[in-house]
């Protein structure tokens, strides 16, 4: 058993590498009697010369991270820099060197995942990534490990905190978006440039991660249908009280006997689904299982503290692996499941319209549901004078049949104006 201590790159010194690297020191003597041996950062890279050290070792720091992975000496590459390139090359070179890897680059593990994860197999070593998804919420380790003799139905829910406080705030304040987008910059909760937030990159990120994990095949970023919450209004939230639900926006990952889906998409919540409370900048996921049936997972799912925390669990793991001298069984996809296109993609779906108000229209907004095969749960009309809104819930359908209802909802001479659909989330596969 290795007695010599285990030597720690960090890669990255931002939010998160900044507390990765103070709980490093601080809990020191706490790491190395959960490990067995001491943990020691030996280096750390940086993108620019910095006056503050955060009150490390000046020596540790260099502006080469490329020779800092070589070096033959390290045990352990912590990235922490995001995105696919240098941090692809620097941990290919870590992992060609003996060292194992510990990633929060949801990116990079969604895009080039499964090519690291043999990288990490040929060199015997091993790669975690647990903080790339939902932060300090345990989830990766769990459909991984605890979930490996289930079969897993499906993975869905709230995996960006961002999004969720903007939705949230919309909601209890009946704000705009941008107004809720401002506050959330302002909180640190928010980047300046949001897009990979508000479009729903990031999420979908997380959610080609679970798919893989969560179903054992092959899942990429591009296979992940992704819609974001900038084009959700104030009236969209206060229609979806009126529908006694909220709008979240979800990452969903399923499986069904066609195959495999991965969306993220904003969705009515219903009030009473647990989901529906998860509130601010919280995570929150639901994982439908066969044996194990409906499980949840709650909390904190960004921010310095909260990932450094899941960086520092799969630190630990590492670690003790290394002085064990074994690693994390690096599994190949089971099977390449067919993903299904979003067009065959079933969900019940709530569409709002405005019409003329006179006899006859309700049969006819009902014939052009039922021309495609879309049966009707709930039609609620309000009469405004001469027209009237009328607010439609159907039973699951697909995507494609939606799209040819708006479609002929559109060419009818009493249907004044259609908002924009939104899907309804709810227990229950195909849902």
């Amino acid at each position: 058993m290795r007695l010599t201590p285990l030597r720690v790159a960090l890669l990255g010194l931002g939010s998160v590498g900044s507390e990765v690297a103070r709980l490093l020191v601080s809990r020191r003597d706490e790491l190395a009697a959960r490990i067995g041996v001491p943990v020691e950062l030996a280096g750390i890279a940086v993108r620019r010369p910095r006056p503050e050290t955060h009150g490390l070792d000046p020596a540790l720091f260099t502006l080469d991270p490329a020779r800092l992975v070589a070096r033959g000496d390290i045990d352990v590459v912590v990235e922490l820099i995001g995105g696919i390139e240098p941090a692809k090359s620097l941990l290919t070179s870590g992992m060609e060197a003996g060292a194992s890897v510990v990633t929060a680059n949801k990116a990079l593990i969604a895009t080039d995942g499964a090519e690291l994860h043999e990288i990490a197999h040929k060199h015997g070593v091993d790669l975690a990534y647990e903080a790339a998804v939902a932060g300090a919420v345990p989830l990766l380790r769990p459909l991984r490990e605890s979930l490996a003799g289930d079969r897993v139905h499906r993975v869905a829910g709230i995996v960006n905190g961002t999004t969720n406080y903007i939705l949230d705030r919309m909601t209890t304040s009946g704000g705009t978006f941008r107004t809720a987008l401002a506050e959330a910059q302002r909180l640190g909760y928010a980047e300046a440039d949001p897009t990979a937030d508000v479009e729903g990159h990031d999420a979908a990120a997380k959610v080609a991660i679970l798919a893989r994990l969560a179903f054992g095949t092959r899942v990429s970023l591009d296979d992940v249908h992704c819609e974001g919450i900038s084009a959700v209004t104030p009236a969209d939230i206060a229609h979806a009280a009126d529908e006694n639900a909220v709008i979240k926006l979800l990452g969903v990952a399923e499986r069904t006997d066609a195959g495999v889906s991965a969306r993220v998409l904003p969705a009515l919540v219903p009030a009473d689904h647990p989901l529906a409370a998860v509130r601010g900048a919280y995570n929150g996921i639901f994982v439908e299982a066969e044996a194990a049936g409906e499980l949840m997972f709650h909390g904190q799912g960004a921010g310095g503290a909260p990932t450094a925390s899941a960086v520092l669990g799969d630190l630990v793991a590492v670690c003790r692996n290394r002085v064990a001298g074994t690693t994390e069984h690096h599994q190949p996809p089971a099977a390449d499941l067919r993903l299904i296109p979003m067009d065959e993609v079933g969900a019940r779906h709530c569409l709002s319209m405005l019409v003329t108000n006179r006899p006859g229209v309700l049969s006819e907004v009902a014939a052009a549901f039922g021309a495609h095969g879309v049966s009707l749960v709930t039609i609620r009309q309000d009469v405004l004078g001469a027209e009237a809104t009328l607010t439609v819930t159907t039973e699951t359908a697909t995507d494609a049949a939606i799209g040819a209802v708006v479609k002929d909802l559109r060419s009818l001479e009493s249907v004044r104006g259609l908002n924009r659909g939104i899907r309804i989330f709810g227990a229950g596969r195909g849902r």
